[in-house]
């Protein structure tokens, strides 16, 4: 006939323990909920091993969410390199058909120059169609 602790899958081990825990022990069974030292230790086992579990998890979770982020970032930096990339070209586009199609000498587009780099500098690159068309017209 076994144990009936046998059949739960619990072995008998020995072990040391200090006095003064084993009041604390002794002091919290109730607050714990439990009946036993045993049942106490079981569960403090089981609560210190999840907590180291999850040491090992958050430490695992943290790199590779830095390993995903960085891939995001990294994707991010590419797609803004390649519409940024298209849309210098669109510029060169529009630049050369203006300079085709208007005849702006040497002199008014160094001021042209001068004047919009002024201009993005105050409005911190947010330029607009509209403000231009306003300014050429007045």
């Amino acid at each position: 006939m076994r144990v009936a602790s046998e059949e739960k899958g619990k072995v008998r081990k020995g072990f040391y323990i200090e006095e003064e825990v084993l009041e604390q022990i002794d002091s919290l069974l109730q607050q714990a909920n439990v009946k036993s030292r045993n049942e106490f230790l079981n569960q403090a086992l089981k609560f210190y091993i999840g907590y180291l579990t999850s040491e090992k998890i958050e430490n695992y979770m943290l790199s590779t969410i830095s390993s995903v982020m960085h891939a995001t970032v990294k994707d991010s930096e590419n797609r803004m390199a390649r519409a940024m990339y298209k849309l210098a070209v669109e510029t060169s586009k529009l630049s050369h058909v203006i300079a085709y199609s208007h005849g702006v000498d040497e002199g008014a587009l160094q001021k042209l120059q001068a004047k919009c780099a002024d201009e993005v500098k105050r409005i911190n690159g947010a330029v607009r169609f509209e403000d231009a068309y306003e300014y050429q017209h007045d």
